[in-house]
């Protein structure tokens, strides 16, 4: 089942809680729950979702709010590995395309690790391996989570995202439960969920109204 905005949040599919105590949503009741979702070898995770993630922490957690991180793979299945995390968690070790971007913005110190240590839990997502096999089930899944008005595109046009979809599915060699049960769109996302277990929001990329949501939440 997809989740969806306004409906009972599912609990948080983890393989492995690499930092913290290990928790889930239903533990987490009457707390504002804000879950970062992010991948290792994600630039902009780390140049705008993790430091964000970081002063709503900062800021909310005696208040009430209660922030996790949740490492996900959608690709670069290779450096988006629960060992890579383990890495960055301990020691601040970066990798990839996160190292490269970062110490192109001179944010990284004795070359490749992170100024700052990540605070709150953080888990590795449940990937299971994907078969060969490309169901229609599946292409529809895809379709109906990432295109919205589906329906209203002409023959051709629903041929070529069939094609696109096709490839894509193609090439994927793991399935992230977290991210396709909240159908999350790339890295950094943002799962939102209410004191009494409601999902209320899922944001993608930047996401300058994050803080007033929480203080919208946090004030019902």
């Amino acid at each position: 089942m997809i989740a969806k905005v306004g409906e009972k949040a599912p609990n948080l599919s983890v393989s492995k809680w690499v930092q913290g105590l290990p928790t889930n949503i239903d533990k987490e009741k009457d707390n504002v729950i804000l879950v970062e979702v992010f991948q290792v070898n994600c630039p902009g995770c780390f140049l705008y979702g993790i430091p964000q993630a970081i002063e709503i922490y900062n800021k909310y957690r005696k208040e009430g709010v209660t922030v996790l991180g949740v490492a996900t793979a959608f690709e670069d299945f290779d450096k988006n590995t629960v060992e890579n995390l383990e890495l960055l968690l301990a020691d601040g070790e970066t990798i990839g395309e996160t190292l490269k971007a970062l110490g192109q913005y001179g944010q990284l110190v004795q070359g490749k690790k992170l100024p700052y240590k990540i605070p709150f839990p953080v888990g590795m997502d449940l990937l299971k391996k994907e078969d060969d096999t490309i169901s229609q089930e599946k292409i529809n899944e895809i379709i109906e989570s990432n295109v919205p008005g589906f329906d209203a595109y002409s023959q051709a046009q629903k041929a070529e995202i069939i094609e696109r979809v096709k490839q894509y599915l193609k090439s994927k060699q793991y399935s992230a439960k977290t991210f396709e049960q909240y159908a999350l769109r790339g890295t950094p996302s943002t799962i939102l969920i209410d004191k009494k277990g409601i999902l209320r929001d899922v944001g993608f990329g930047q996401n300058e109204f994050l803080e007033e949501q929480i203080k919208q939440l946090l004030a019902e």
